[in-house]
């Protein structure tokens, strides 16, 4: 009879697990029992209707994602401890029943809408920077039309709300909510939309995470905001909407300005501009100054210039004019001398006579006529004598 020791036994036993490929790494599906903690590990058990499965984690902080009684799926693989002879499935994650195939779906669904272009920035809406009424997609029950209301009001009284109940999950919700958002998005009441509902699990949250509602709110003419869940929750509608704001009064503080600080706000940019107003003045004052300080200068300098080339100006026109008339004094001397030389009186006073005939000048003797007197003119008188006979 073959005997072998009970440690080869169980390292037999470990190899067989360790070998097999198709054991590493799977999920298995069960309820939760048997829930232990210690120092270095969390050990409990999942089973079905048939059998039990005993499992250990070492990964202190998966302990808190579940509990006695709940559906779960463990990701890990098998091993046989060889020193007790026991087995366990070592846990590396945990997640609630049905999550890890929601999880799967809205990663799939997000990665088509994405490479539909359904996320990109170019397609975002601007807000609108005067809002005088917001619709509201969510259901007339529970806080979060409350919250929205209450911190709205708060800020600005004057903006009116319009709500389009809808279911926020369950069976239908996903087309309720998509209608509501096509709703609004026709109707020309409003300025901006905020789809909302309070926090939850994914399951909870699902109806946002659906296509139906994803490309109404892309296809949605009116600036939509995203305000599901709490600040950690994501839903598929936050990377379609223009918006996305962490929680519904998050969305409500985002659409509406505070009136109450309008007017201290509004008080302390007119003193601010006052002031820019006063300094710009005093800037232009001391500019315009100091300009006309340098302009009075200038102009001063260019009188002074201009009177000085005035008077030399003056000064070479008197020296030209003295010239001037030196040189026609001596031609009005010189004219008079000529003149002078000329006059009849004077030629008379050197002995001779000037002889007339009844008014007429007689230079020549056939110019006389015998029969007629005749004056004789001196420097200092006349005579009149009768003629005679030529000779």
């Amino acid at each position: 009879m073959n005997t072998i020791t009970v440690t080869k036994f169980n390292n037999y036993v470990k190899n067989i697990f360790n070998a097999e490929e198709l054991l590493h790494n799977i999920n298995i599906v069960g309820e939760v029992f048997g829930v232990s903690f210690s120092k270095s590990a969390t050990y409990f058990s999942i089973k079905d209707e048939e059998s039990s499965l005993p499992c250990v984690c070492f990964y202190a902080e998966l302990s808190g994602q579940f509990q006695e009684g709940e559906q779960v799926v463990v990701t890990g693989s098998p091993n046989f401890y060889t020193k007790s002879g026991r087995f366990n499935f070592v846990v590396s994650k945990v997640e609630k029943a049905g999550q890890g195939l929601l999880f799967q779906k809205f990663v799939e669904l997000k990665e088509k809408l994405s490479r539909e272009g359904l996320f990109d920035e170019a397609h975002k809406k601007k807000m609108p920077e005067s809002i005088k009424r917001i619709g509201v997609v969510t259901s007339k029950e529970g806080a979060v039309i409350q919250d929205i209301k209450n911190v709205t009001w708060r800020r600005n009284p004057s903006i009116d709300i319009v709500l389009y109940d809808t279911k926020v999950q369950g069976n239908g919700a996903e087309f309720e909510i998509a209608d509501g958002i096509r709703f609004f998005s026709e109707y020309d009441g409003v300025d901006a939309v905020i789809v909302a509902r309070g926090g939850g699990s994914l399951d909870d949250l699902w109806a946002y995470n659906t296509e139906t509602v994803a490309r109404a709110a892309y296809e949605c003419k009116k600036p939509l905001v995203s305000a599901v869940g709490h600040e950690v929750d994501f839903t598929i509608i936050d990377f379609v909407c223009d918006l996305r704001a962490p929680t519904p009064s998050a969305a409500a503080e985002l659409l509406t300005k505070d009136t109450k600080n309008l007017g201290a706000a509004l008080k302390r940019e007119a003193s601010r501009l006052s002031r820019l107003l006063e300094g710009y003045l005093a800037d232009k004052t001391m500019l315009f100054s100091g300009t006309k300080n340098i302009l009075i200068s200038q102009m001063d300098d260019i009188v002074q210039q201009r009177r000085l080339r005035l008077h030399k100006l003056a000064q070479q026109a008197s020296v030209k004019l003295e010239s001037l008339l030196v040189q026609s004094d001596y031609a009005l001397k010189l004219k008079l001398a000529t003149l002078n030389k000329l006059n009849p009186l004077d030629i008379l006073a050197l002995g001779y006579a000037k002889i007339e005939q009844q008014g007429r000048n007689v230079g020549r003797l056939k110019e006389l006529d015998l029969n007629k007197p005749i004056e004789i003119n001196f420097v200092d008188g006349q005579i009149a004598i009768p003629t005679g006979e030529k000779r």
